[in-house]
């Protein structure tokens, strides 16, 4: 269906570019709008007159912090600065576009990416957290591929705190109902408890498509006379301004709301739109493409013109309208979901037409691509727009805001578990209730709370979802290639140091997919911080991006793309710095994938690694002694490598059957989980590893040491299991047996010598949290 006019044709406006020429006197709400002085008085400068108020609205949203990264450009500069070109090999796609794409294979390509959507879910959780996943969904279509997973990374407050559930529901029913109606399944992600995030959820989503290499497609608009044409859901006053302004400023009581109404995302019109655009893509009448997210229609027009070749005309009144009365610089900044723009050859502008009538997709064409190398806009006849697209889109204000170590750092970082004397049990009646009490804790806990909530298996291509390692998706029936994804971030280590910090969110990340069997090919990530004017936010910003910058090019994989979230903080008071990194990893077969959790009795459990005496900024030490200080665990890329490499190869040959990174809560939990995955037990006998590592049974169990897993090893192949570990000289030891258990007690996870606990009190402490907090 095509639309002339959305509105009446006497609806003139005064607010034109001749009237602004002519008038420059005229006072402007920049400040309103998140403007910065100098920063209009720079669109002056650009324009050589002040701008109308449409085009004011344009830049208004455009260089805000959510869109234009002014803040971060010149630090997210590192991530080109380390990448060699041994790690863009398989990159067909990179940091610029929508997501970034990866050769995977027999001429497949994968595209993957994350992005946040934390303010509007604070303030509208349902909607905020459902449109996030619609947003990232988008961007995976505009690519030119399938979406065929999606995962979801949150961080919510205090689980005790009054206003918790609220977020927590709004946010799992929004990423779960939307995800859900789109046919998607949900194939992991992190749920994390703190207070440093009561007033600043984190809400991430991520999403991954297939498709093959002559399928990928690019938002740019070229071609003098190309017809630009808007398709979807009609534009409404939902979402005016909403995550570019609503993302770009910190919550502040002393200050003007800056709340602009969330936006409403409907996934049915979404999964419309997906076939659609498909079957669009499978006609090929489609030149260029761009989803309308962030920013809207100022987004949409400007980035395909600064893009293409030359300019672009846009007749703003043929904009389908959910609310006629929407004023131009409303419908400009207006952020409603299920909208994308198209360029489209006059050619074949009718078959482009007659597929988005077929699938009942509303369709208008707003006007053609131009060679004046300007992005102009008409409302009704007057022109009210009239710039420089890369003025708008790429070319905005760039910071290179002052930075400086915080004050506290130091003091922090002295006061480790060691010096601070925290109390360590020492009986085996008080290890054994060390390990429930962490296992039973917030963040340890089962999500299966809210991981039910989700569909983690239609389309049927899933091979691993939570509580696995990673998730793992098929692409290729017929062959069973397929890759895996995880996603891992840890605020509380990059608090005490950004760079390792994110560094170690990398190497679990990387470890986690390697667990799983697949080979890690690529990353994404999205950067969450506070208040990029204050410096020492800003210093935590410079340094995490450095270390993972680093820590992809000692591990050999490139960045792809990702987001920026700043102003994350409340009333001056910033979140711990949290960068959430996703590692994508491919197999050849993903029936060869490697579960978490032991399956059959009588394998043998094999720990690979060393382990050392890191507990400063564990589980351990928040969960017991509500501590927080001293060094993170050290990074080791090296080690992180062979530890994969053993992994992969293992899982390839068919020499495990099980595996399981160490991270979070260290091997003590990792024990409990690998029995709690399918219900079989395990004998483990630690004494001689502990003494080999030289350190005592509490740190063995619950130290977060890196580059560390345990797995189990099938008896018939045990000795090819050794000799590779012993030829590639990495440490392995072998410390128990998985065991079904018989009589009244079932499957238990014993120490031997030192304690027991059934496997059912083991699922009891692990599995009530959640619900006992939200029903």
């Amino acid at each position: 269906m095509t639309n002339t006019h959305s509105a009446p044709a006497d609806k003139k406006v005064k607010e034109t570019v001749d009237f602004a020429a002519a008038n420059p006197d005229v006072e402007q709400p920049f400040a309103e709008l998140g403007l910065k002085e100098n920063e209009y008085a720079s669109i002056r400068e650009i324009l050589g007159r002040r701008p109308t108020s449409a085009e004011l609205a344009m830049y208004s949203v455009m260089w805000s912090e959510h869109c234009s990264y002014k803040s971060s450009k010149v630090h997210l500069r590192k991530f080109g600065d380390y990448v060699t070109d041994d790690m863009k090999k398989n990159l067909l796609v990179g940091i610029g576009e929508n997501a970034g794409v990866v050769d995977i294979g027999d001429d497949w390509a994968v595209t993957f990416k994350v992005e946040s959507h934390n303010h509007p879910s604070y303030v509208e959780p349902y909607q905020g957290a459902a449109t996030g996943v619609g947003g990232i969904v988008r961007d995976i279509i505009s690519m030119g591929a399938r979406p065929v997973a999606v995962m979801d990374q949150l961080r919510f407050g205090a689980i005790g705190h009054p206003d918790t559930a609220r977020v927590v529901h709004g946010v799992v029913a929004g990423v779960g109902g939307y995800g859900n109606c789109l046919g998607l399944p949900n194939i992991g992600g992190e749920v994390v408890f703190d207070s440093v995030y009561q007033g600043n959820p984190l809400v991430n989503a991520l999403a991954v498509g297939v498709l093959r290499h002559d399928d990928i497609r690019l938002a740019n608009a070229s071609g003098v006379g190309n017809k630009v044409v808007l398709f979807g859901a009609r534009t409404g006053g939902d979402g005016i301004g909403g995550a570019s302004i609503l993302a770009s400023e910190s919550f502040d009581d002393t200050k003007p709301s800056k709340r602009p109404a969330v936006q409403v995302g409907d996934p049915f019109a979404e999964k419309v739109l997906i076939e659609c655009c498909l079957e669009l893509f499978a006609a090929e009448v489609v030149e260029g493409i761009q989803d309308l997210g962030a920013a809207g229609i100022s987004c949409a027009t400007s980035e395909l013109a600064s893009n293409g070749e030359g300019g672009m005309h846009i007749a703003l009144d043929d904009v389908l309208l959910r609310d006629p009365s929407l004023t131009p610089e409303e419908i400009l900044m207006s952020e409603s979901q299920e909208r994308m723009m198209a360029v489209v050859t006059p050619e074949k502008l009718e078959e482009f037409l007659a597929i988005t009538a077929k699938w009942d997709v509303e369709t208008s064409v707003l006007g053609e691509v131009t060679d004046t190398g300007r992005l102009v806009i008409e409302w009704h006849g007057d022109i009210i727009v009239d710039v420089p697209p890369r003025s708008v889109a790429h070319d905005g204000p760039v910071y290179e805001r002052p930075y400086h170590e915080p004050s506290w750092t130091e003091a922090t970082r002295a006061d480790s578990v060691a010096a601070a004397g925290l109390t360590r049990p020492e009986s085996d009646e008080e290890l054994r209730a060390t390990l429930l009490r962490l296992l039973g804790s917030p963040n340890l806990a089962s999500k299966s709370w809210v991981t039910n909530q989700y569909d983690r298996y239609v389309q049927g291509n899933t091979a691993l979802a939570f509580p696995d390692d990673a998730g793992v998706i098929r692409v290729d029936e017929e062959t069973g290639l397929g890759v895996a994804i995880a996603t891992d971030a840890n605020g509380r280590y990059c608090y005490l140091d950004p760079a390792r910090g994110a560094q170690l969110a990398l190497a679990e990340a990387h470890r986690n997919v390697a667990t799983s069997g697949a080979r890690p090919l690529a990353v994404t990530d999205c950067l969450n911080f506070g208040s990029p004017e204050d410096p020492e936010i800003m210093w935590q910003f410079a340094q995490a991006v450095e270390g993972l910058a680093a820590g992809c090019q000692e591990l050999g994989i490139p960045v792809t793309g990702g987001n920026v979230s700043l102003y994350n903080q409340t009333g001056g008071v910033a979140i711990h710095p949290t960068p959430v990194v996703g590692v994508l990893g491919v197999f050849d077969d993903v029936t060869r994938a490697t579960p978490a959790g032991w399956k059959d009795a009588g394998q043998t459990i094999y720990l690979l690694g060393t382990t050392a005496e890191e507990l400063d900024g564990s589980a351990w030490a928040d969960v017991v002694h509500g501590h927080l200080g001293g060094v993170p665990p050290e990074f080791r890329p090296d080690t992180e490598k062979e530890l994969a490499d053993i992994l992969i190869n293992a899982s390839r040959d068919g020499m495990i059957d099980a595996a399981h990174d160490l991270s979070e809560g260290g091997l003590a939990q990792a024990l409990a989980e690998a029995c709690l995955r399918r219900g079989t037990g395990a004998r483990v006998w630690l004494d001689e590893v502990a003494q080999r590592d030289g350190v005592d049974l509490f740190t063995l169990l619950f130290s977060e040491s890196t580059a560390r897993a345990i797995v189990a090893v099938p008896r018939s192949e045990e000795v090819r299991f050794k000799d590779m570990c012993t030829a590639r000289a990495f440490p392995f030891a072998r410390i128990g047996m998985t065991d079904a258990g018989e009589g009244n007690t079932g499957a238990v996870l014993e120490l031997v010598d030192r304690f027991a606990i059934p496997v059912t009190e083991l699922r009891t402490a692990h599995e009530a949290t959640l619900p006992q907090h939200f029903g």
